[in-house]
């Protein structure tokens, strides 16, 4: 079995995979429910729109549940203080994912203007909800949560909900807002042709401009305005949890000191930059779906950038800084942590080969031809 510091490192590494996963593969999904109000202008254009993701939107759901599973297991403590401290915002997120499942299945089951309006309108809740108080959970993340430990380990959050929808994290909200709609729009342009493919190829030019300048101004104010966090005792890698045995200070800064210590992980924050550009490059030359590999490589160097710049804190605490959670003092054992490898090496790779082979079988374009041939079956 690989040693507790290894298997430390490999897990954070993997929780971010996985969360790299669920915003590429359910993002587009939810980046395609904002945009539906928007790009289809008629019920057929709509249903199109919709028909792009309906047979998989499901199947991606995958990648969420496994996320919040690995948290769980992995890093129990970082889920127990989490869904503690975020409850609201994670009932919100639980509550607009609630219309996606009734909204594709019984949207166009009533012909009725009004019915099939109001469950667009719907869907995009569901789509454009959960990236943005993603976003905002994480601009709390780099600012720190207000929450401590007593001798038992027992967590208190001492923030409020509407603590939480500060500036910055707001900011970083729009990031992933804007990041998710671009995606979805790239998708959608993938998948489709007319008017809907127009339209989707100017959202994305617009919804990437905006990630870029939003993501620019929020790597600023980090830099700038914010202070991260530093451990400043000894810490010992292989040491069993314990998330109060440290000392640590915010310094303002502190949040840039990986890139200063280890310049390759430049590249993370580059490649959202040189991902989105590429992706917007190959969409004006028809190449949608090389523009959707760039745009999936520009999701991965937005949430890595704050995966870095945090590493190795993941939940920094702003009322107990000792008591903030890391890679080092918030994971389950040795022993849970081996396991779970094992399984995540065999599983996944099948999850993978499974999600390749359906999203073959279903390519191609979604056309308003498609939907009216087959109006009673089609979403």
């Amino acid at each position: 079995m690989l040693d507790y510091p290894t298997l430390k490192i490999i897990w954070w590494l993997l929780v971010g995979v996985l969360l790299v996963g669920f915003a590429i593969m359910d993002g587009h999904d939810m980046g395609v429910g904002t945009l539906l109000p928007f790009v289809g202008r008629n019920d057929v254009e709509r249903r199109v729109v919709i028909n792009t993701v309906g047979p998989h939107w499901d199947g991606n759901q995958v990648w969420f549940i496994t996320g919040g599973g690995a948290i769980f297991a992995a890093w129990p403590l970082v889920y127990a203080t989490a869904f503690s401290g975020f409850y609201w915002a994670m009932l919100a997120v639980l509550w607009a994912l609630f219309f996606r499942p009734v909204g594709f299945d019984y949207r166009s089951k009533i012909h009725d203007a009004t019915w099939r309006s109001t469950w667009d309108w719907g869907l995009f809740v569901g789509g454009a909800v959960p990236p943005l108080i993603f976003g905002v959970a994480f601009g709390n993340l780099l600012q720190g949560v207000p929450f401590g430990f007593d001798d038992s380990l027992v967590s208190t959050y001492t923030g409020s909900f509407w603590q939480l929808l500060n500036p910055f994290a707001l900011l970083a909200g729009v990031v992933s807002s804007a990041m998710i709609t671009f995606h979805g729009a790239v998708y959608l342009a993938h998948r489709t042709e007319g008017d809907i493919h127009r339209r989707a190829r100017q959202a994305a030019l617009w919804a990437g401009l905006l990630m870029l300048a939003a993501f620019s101004a929020a790597g600023l104010w980090l830099a700038k305005g914010i202070p991260g966090y530093v451990i400043t005792s000894v810490v010992d890698p292989a040491a069993l949890s314990n998330p109060i045995a440290k000392t640590v200070v915010r310094e303002s800064g502190a949040w840039l000191a990986n890139y200063h210590k280890v310049p390759l992980t430049l590249g993370v924050p580059v490649l959202a930059y040189a991902g989105t550009l590429l992706s917007l490059l190959m969409l004006s030359r028809g190449r949608t779906g090389l523009a959707f590999v760039a745009s999936s490589l520009a999701i991965a160097g937005v949430i890595g950038t704050a995966g870095v710049s945090m590493f190795p804190f993941v939940m920094p605490s702003s009322s107990m800084p000792n008591a903030s959670l890391t890679v080092w003092d918030s994971v389950s054992s040795q022993r849970t942590l081996g396991i779970m490898l094992v399984a995540t090496l065999i599983f996944m790779p099948l999850i993978i080969a499974y999600t390749a082979w359906a999203y073959r079988v279903m390519a191609g374009k979604v056309t308003a031809a498609y939907v009216q041939k087959n109006d009673h079956s089609a979403y």
